[in-house]
């Protein structure tokens, strides 16, 4: 069974509201500078590395050929920078024993 909830910011803004203490308009800014941030080192080209939760990296793609698939034309595909997420082995087996357990129930 799949559940559709999404965390939003303002979900994380909550969370931290209820678990921290700090006001509303505090969390809100707190979740915003966290964010702000890990967007900053990922412009500069920095990976981000959360332990216990995972890497975002800045992965440098060079330009290419690629095919549209509907005419089969081949186009040129720039040179960028693209943003990956790895997930740490903690996240990981987190995620899948919870998947497990939900799946016997």
């Amino acid at each position: 069974m799949k559940m559709d909830k999404t965390t939003t910011r303002s979900t994380l803004s909550e969370a931290v509201f209820k678990n921290v203490g700090l006001s509303r308009n505090e969390s809100a800014n707190l979740v915003d500078s966290v964010f702000n941030e890990i967007l900053v080192s990922l412009i500069q080209g920095n990976d981000v590395k959360i332990s216990s939760f995972g890497t975002f990296v800045v992965r440098r793609k060079k330009e290419r050929i690629g095919r549209n698939p509907k005419t089969g034309e081949e186009v040129p595909i720039t040179a960028r920078s693209v943003v990956t997420f790895r997930a740490s082995n903690v996240l990981k087996s987190k995620v899948f024993a919870k998947n497990k357990i939900k799946n016997t129930e």
